[in-house]
């Protein structure tokens, strides 16, 4: 039987209740993503040799590199992830929200504008709080990009680089994000009672637009793409589009190994227009990586105009890291099962209809000034503040619940895309492939249950190998 509580706490107002409920909630969460992260850390360390199952799998050099990085990346979520929560909570409690959308009234008055323009100072106070978020996340992405990715070979970027390209980032995210939150601004103010539909119809068109446009337009702000060369990849490539009927109409190589030498590859486009992006970390061929740097590079190398030496563009990391031309495609065939299967449209219904129940009920509770009281707004009530506090915090056990779902849905189509590749013929050269991309990223292999069971959108790699080694092909 539950304990009644006790008669002070229902005295207390609704929006300390509702306060306490978020912070309480907020942490609750972090100490159960610390006790499952606990659990796969000691994982990482006890498990010291080779199990038997991998021996034919990986070496143990091999092994005790995955081993030690992810042992490293675990006590670095860890210490992030406290500073994170930590952040989180001071911020709540020391009233950083209200105080932060005064500050950006003080800023539109100085310019001008009264408080009758709501959303000029919204677009002031997003500005200030990606700003801070970006300065306060900043030493935490430098350690992780040159302490531990750098220790364990993955880094290729020098630190102008890295600086230019966060800025980059900061500047084309701010000229999405400020003139499409104005719109949405807008449209809820006029929208009136059935405001929420167009809404969710605005952000279902920029989504759209954005994963459409981004590859062509936004991507090649920050990274070189290139068409694949002719020659048997692409041939063999276009052949398994066809035998498919996926519409490929261009095949990309994105220069990722400078910045980088994780691999990944993806397709993007809609309707009769698909494309394929290969990073050449995936790419035996391709890969820089994989080439020697030439003997008159020194570290006293001039920089080229992006911000890298010649040294670091060759820099070898992991010899002979990607895949070959029959590994490459198997993992495409995988990458177009998900497409032939309906997982991308399922994915993209499944979002929407998230998407406007979450508009729907936040048209029900903007109303509730409890709720903007309760993180200390009194005397008025900001769209933009009732969009944070809603979908951000109100949502919560939602969210958490959600994402649960979609990682187990996730896990099932990632079984079923590697059975589209055997039908294809691919299961020898996907189960290589698989092989080779854990150890070129330097995945650990062994997981405990519960950590995976919340955590992995993919399956684990033995998981994985054990269901495409029964009809592997000779």
């Amino acid at each position: 039987m539950w304990a009644p509580l006790p008669d002070a706490l229902w005295a207390l107002p609704l929006e300390k209740l509702i306060f306490g409920a978020v912070l309480l909630f907020s942490w609750t969460v972090y100490l159960w993503e610390t006790f499952l992260a606990q659990r796969q850390r000691r994982v990482y360390r006890t498990t010291t040799h080779v199990p038997k199952e991998l021996g034919q799998i990986m070496d143990s050099e091999t092994f005790e590199k995955s081993r030690l990085y992810q042992l490293d990346k675990s006590t670095f979520s860890f210490w992030s992830g406290l500073y994170s929560e930590t952040e989180g909570t001071v911020i709540l409690l020391f009233g950083g929200i209200p105080y932060l959308w005064n500050l950006s009234g003080v800023f539109c008055r100085r310019a001008g504008f009264g408080p009758e323009y709501e959303i000029t100072q919204s677009l002031v106070f997003l500005f200030l709080a990606t700003l801070f978020s970006a300065l306060t996340g900043l030493p935490w992405s430098l350690y992780n990009t040159f302490v531990i990715e750098e220790k364990h070979g993955f880094n290729q970027q020098t630190l102008g680089f890295f600086m230019k390209d966060a800025i980059k980032k900061f500047v084309v995210t701010q000229c999405i994000l400020l003139p499409v939150t104005s719109l949405l601004l807008y449209i809820i103010k006029i929208g009136g009672d059935y405001f929420f539909i167009y809404a969710w119809l605005f952000t279902l068109v920029v989504s759209l637009v954005l994963v459409t446009i981004y590859a062509d337009y936004i991507a090649p702000l920050f990274d070189k793409f290139i068409p694949l060369p002719e020659g048997t990849l692409k041939e063999e490539i276009e052949v398994m589009a066809k035998n498919i009927d996926f519409p490929l109409t261009k095949v990309y190589v994105v220069e990722g190994s400078k910045r980088s030498s994780h691999s990944n590859a993806y397709f993007y486009g809609f309707f009769k227009n698909k494309r394929i992006v290969l990073f050449d970390t995936l790419l035996e061929e391709y890969s820089m990586l994989n080439k020697e740097p030439p003997e008159e590079c020194s570290s006293e190398s001039p920089k080229s105009e992006d911000g890298e030496s010649p040294e670091t563009k060759t820099k070898v990391r992991n010899k002979k890291q990607g895949c070959k031309n029959e590994e490459v495609l198997a993992v495409l065939g995988h990458e177009l099962g998900h497409w032939k299967l309906g997982h991308t449209v399922k994915n993209i219904v499944i979002s929407q209809m998230n998407s406007f129940l979450c508009f729907f009920l936040f048209a029900v509770l903007i109303g509730q000034k409890e709720l903007f009281a309760a993180f200390g707004f009194y005397d008025s009530q900001p769209t933009l503040i009732g969009l944070m506090i809603i979908f951000q915090f109100i949502f919560s056990p939602y969210n958490e619940v959600l994402s649960f779902c979609l990682t187990v849905l996730s896990r099932r189509f990632e079984f079923q895309a590697d059975a589209f590749a055997k039908k294809l013929g691919k299961a020898k050269d996907l189960y290589s492939a698989l092989i080779k991309l854990n150890k070129d990223n330097l995945g650990f292999p062994v997981s405990d249950w519960l950590f995976s069971m919340w955590h992995y959108s993919h399956p684990p790699l033995l998981e994985r190998l054990q269901a495409l080694q029964d009809s592997k092909q000779d």
